[in-house]
């Protein structure tokens, strides 16, 4: 049975994890921390950077010889294999750590394997230690690795009769200056940020973050099917990354320079599947959807919504596009039913985090 030490370990464990979110992809973010042979804090460390060392290595590199019949928390099952680093089922070992405690097993195929390596070697192992609320600090990576596809969170701001803009198209500002900040933390937080054409012609959105010292910039992604964007637009400034979807025979010499992603056409659309497909092959694993409401459509009809995050202010419009569009579904038994999983107030705002219920959602290619 978990001790109040052992929770207090794993906890300080996942905070760790979270510093880590928007610089490890593709691979997970994860959180160490090491006692000594009394219960003693000694080392902590996370994973701070793909390629670079584990959180295991950094947790075990400040412990030093104090590690020697301790404990190690992870937040995620140590790996067992060598890729651009060593294996930490194996470090863990030759650091003579007597006892680790994991909170989530590792799903991905090359790397699992790390507890029976450390329990071959005669090292006590424990998991699912707060196995939830690890989880959820490492849902996007968990989710891809689980579908082979990025995790999509959608983000919008509406009204809280629904609505993303008044009958005349205008929209700034629905939501509080802190709500259009907090956009900027989940900007940070993932590996791509998507928007559509038609968010592309009417605002002429930037995306890049902004007010977050040393954030990493996500790749902005634009799906613009005839390639009709204009050289000026601000997405393509060098504040960060930017790939254009594109039609595969969409004319774009006028865009030299500009990173292009080809896809074929679904009835003049960009398919969802081959989208998320692409950019998984590019090492994205986690995509904020900030398209308009056609889009979001799309993603909800193909069932690649993970996550969604809505900003809903105290105010009434009465008419205007609505935050979602058409998503195929006609009928109130096909609706798709989420659980909420947060709410908070942002500024004057409501925010409400929800995911889709165990029966909708999709079953991971492969399965």
């Amino acid at each position: 049975m978990a001790t109040q030490a052992d929770i207090t370990a794993m906890r300080r464990a996942i905070a760790l994890a979270a510093r880590g979110l928007g610089f490890t992809s593709p691979n997970p973010v994860v959180g160490c921390v090491v006692t000594d042979a009394s219960g003693h804090p000694v080392g902590e460390g996370w994973h701070q950077r793909a390629g670079g060392p584990h959180a295991e290595v950094h947790a075990l590199a400040a412990a030093g010889s104090a590690a020697r019949g301790g404990t190690a928390y992870v937040t995620l099952e140590p790996c067992n294999h060598t890729g651009r680093t060593g294996p930490c089922a194996q470090a863990l070992i030759e650091a003579g750590i007597a006892r680790v405690v994991y909170a989530v097993g590792d799903p991905n195929r090359e790397a699992t394997g790390g507890a029976d390596t450390l329990r071959a070697a005669g090292t006590e192992v424990g998991q699912g230690l707060l196995e939830d609320e690890a989880e959820a600090g490492n849902l996007a990576w968990l989710t891809a690795v689980r579908h082979g596809r990025p995790f999509v969170r959608w983000k919008y701001a509406a009204t809280l009769d629904g609505r993303i803009a008044a009958a005349d198209g205008s929209s700034r500002w629905i939501t509080s200056a802190a709500s259009r900040a907090e956009v900027h933390r989940l900007r940070a937080e993932a590996d791509a940020v998507v928007v559509g054409g038609g968010t592309l012609r009417a605002d002429d959105p930037h995306l890049a973050v902004r007010g977050i010292e040393g954030a990493a910039q996500p790749l902005r992604v634009a799906l613009d099917t005839r390639a009709g964007v204009l050289p000026t637009a601000r997405i393509l400034d060098d504040a960060a990354p930017t790939l254009l979807v594109v039609g595969e025979d969409a004319d774009t010499r006028h865009l030299p320079g500009v990173e292009l992603l080809r896809l074929p056409l679904r009835d003049g659309r960009i398919g969802v599947d081959e989208l998320l497909s692409g950019l998984y092959a590019r090492g994205v694993r986690s995509v904020l959807l900030e398209g308009g409401p056609t889009l979001a459509g799309s993603f909800v009809a193909a069932g690649a919504v993970d996550q969604v995050v809505g900003y809903l202010a105290p105010v009434l419009l009465g008419a205007g596009p609505a935050a979602l569009a058409d998503a195929g579904i006609n009928t109130i038994t096909r609706a798709l039913r989420l659980d909420v999983t947060d709410t908070a107030r942002v500024g004057s705002d409501l925010r409400i985090t929800a995911v889709p219920t165990a029966s909708a959602v999709p079953t991971p290619k492969g399965a």
